[in-house]
């Protein structure tokens, strides 16, 4: 599958729509208050009984307002780090399939883990995902900030988060989110074409022409 990828610079408004609107759904839903996140959250116990929306939209509610301004940091950090001028279709293939991939590894490998939300499981697997693309250009920073991301998952999941972060969020942080996030991006990328064992991602600089 010839999958192009449209690079552009940070300062350019259409790389920072898509993520916007993200983080805005996110601000909206948070606006709901506990009840409307209490039936959204990613919930074991609802899915069991065929509630799968949670599954999606667990990704997009909060545990509080500095939970979600910390993750729309993580989302502006993204687009300043790899900038794509990714259409809107492909940035809600990437939300939809990411995010399920990351609350089914929830789900079937972390069977302990009741509740979760946050972007920051998703936010991490796109963070790899354009990361990779990026290493496969033999980009040497991209390349070490993979390495960074990887050794920070394998942090918390070893020794955990600092208490300082679980304070600020208002909850314990759910490191195996990351872990599965950081999967479901790889394996995406595989599916569509970017991310090529023992090649190059086909990328279209702007104003390029094919």
């Amino acid at each position: 599958m010839n999958f192009m990828i449209a690079e552009d610079s940070p300062s350019s408004a259409r790389v920072w729509l898509p993520p916007a609107v993200l983080v805005a759904i996110s601000f909206l839903l948070q606006c709901g208050g506990e009840p409307l996140a209490a039936y959204l959250r990613y919930e074991r116990s609802g899915i069991d009984h065929g509630q799968l929306w949670r599954l999606i939209t667990g990704n997009l509610v909060h545990l509080g307002y500095w939970h979600l301004f910390l993750n729309a940091l993580s989302v502006a950090l993204l687009v300043a780090l790899c900038p794509e001028r990714a259409s809107p279709v492909e940035w809600l293939k990437r939300v939809v399939l990411i995010g399920l991939g990351m609350s089914l590894g929830l789900y079937f490998f972390v069977p302990t883990l009741d509740t979760y939300v946050g972007l920051s499981g998703l936010v991490y697997g796109l963070f790899a995902y354009g990361f990779a693309r990026q290493a496969l250009q033999r980009d040497r920073i991209a390349i070490g900030a993979l390495i960074f991301v990887a050794a920070r998952i394998a942090w918390e999941l070893i020794v955990g988060a600092p208490d300082s972060e679980q304070r600020l969020i208002g909850g314990g942080v759910a490191a195996e989110s990351h872990l599965y996030g950081v999967i479901a991006a790889f394996l995406y990328g595989l599916a569509v074409g970017v991310i090529r064992p023992g090649g190059e991602p086909a990328i279209q600089h702007e104003g390029a022409r094919k």
